[in-house]
């Protein structure tokens, strides 16, 4: 395997990092996880624009154009001679020294990694997962906020370890005002009277690349309304359909939460017709290469 650093290539083993670069030391950077079907990368353009829109509010300059950045993805696939792929692109803010202070940071780091990835056993996907609410608060806008995606993972890591205590394999998360906001690693949706709702981003939510593709597709091709609003565990629990989406979990039932039945304990019509909706369009709705 070929890693991408600072526009050249270096093998697994020879791919390396300073110990001093703040990405490593304080989390301080943003990433992308993205992914490529049949040599189209899906929705290329569209996670480049959120990375450099978390790099802003970082206010950490990313060295490269968005062009440049997305070319350089198609590359490191070449590179790998990779069709189907699972696509980590990171900007730290570089090499500095122990302190916090970022201007002691002079030149931003860039790293490409394409490999495979599994997020869940592929029976989840027929039989839908068992998840939990976790004690553990989604931060709020005003700290860290969640439409960021930036390298400081550990409120999501906290949840995770709950999850993985309860035998579960994902955790959803709440707000600080106790409204449902999204899981560890995924956008969250349930889906009552033939609408498809999910939480807004104001809450703590991140702006999905594949919740919004989700959010057309129900839309356009099951007839559904679809809403962005607030909700509690209550309109979850009662619920009559509930999946996650994300880049490397792509479409997920959920079939009970907290020890209660969702449909059945079986996944939902509507999320079995939007997972093949999904399938469908992930091999032309991208950067072919």
């Amino acid at each position: 395997m070929k890693v991408y650093i600072n526009k050249k290539f270096y093998e697994k083993e020879e791919a390396k990092i300073s110990v001093f670069d703040h990405g490593f030391l304080y989390g301080d950077g943003v990433f992308e996880g993205i992914r490529s079907y049949d040599r189209t990368v899906f929705c290329l353009r569209e996670h480049i624009d959120r990375l450099f829109a978390s790099a802003k509010v970082l206010m950490l300059e990313v060295p490269m154009s968005k062009k440049e950045l997305e070319e350089a993805v198609i590359d490191t696939l070449k590179e790998n001679n990779l069709s189907d792929a699972y696509i980590r692109v990171i900007i730290t803010r570089g090499v500095g020294d122990l302190g916090l202070d970022p201007k002691k940071c002079k030149e931003p780091t860039v790293v490409i990694i394409t490999d495979k990835i599994v997020l869940y056993p592929q029976d989840l996907y027929k039989n839908g997962l068992e998840v939990i609410t976790a004690s553990t608060r989604r931060n709020i806008p005003e700290a860290v906020n969640p439409c960021v995606k930036s390298l400081n993972y550990l409120n999501n890591i906290f949840a995770k370890i709950e999850a993985r205590r309860a035998g579960c394999e994902e955790a959803i998360m709440l707000n600080s005002e106790g409204y449902v906001a999204e899981c560890t690693g995924d956008n969250i949706f349930i889906i009552k009277n033939n609408t498809l709702i999910t939480p807004p981003t104001y809450i703590g939510a991140l702006p999905g690349i594949t919740k919004n593709v989700v959010m057309k597709i129900a839309k356009e091709k099951c007839k559904m309304e679809v809403k962005e609003e607030l909700f509690t565990t209550y309109e979850l629990y009662t619920s009559e359909e509930c999946f996650l989406t994300g880049t490397a979990a792509e479409v997920i039932p959920v079939v009970k939460v907290d020890g209660r039945a969702i449909n059945d304990s079986k996944p939902g019509k509507y999320t079995l017709q939007i997972m093949d909706e999904f399938k469908k369009i992930t091999k032309v709705l991208g950067v072919k290469y």
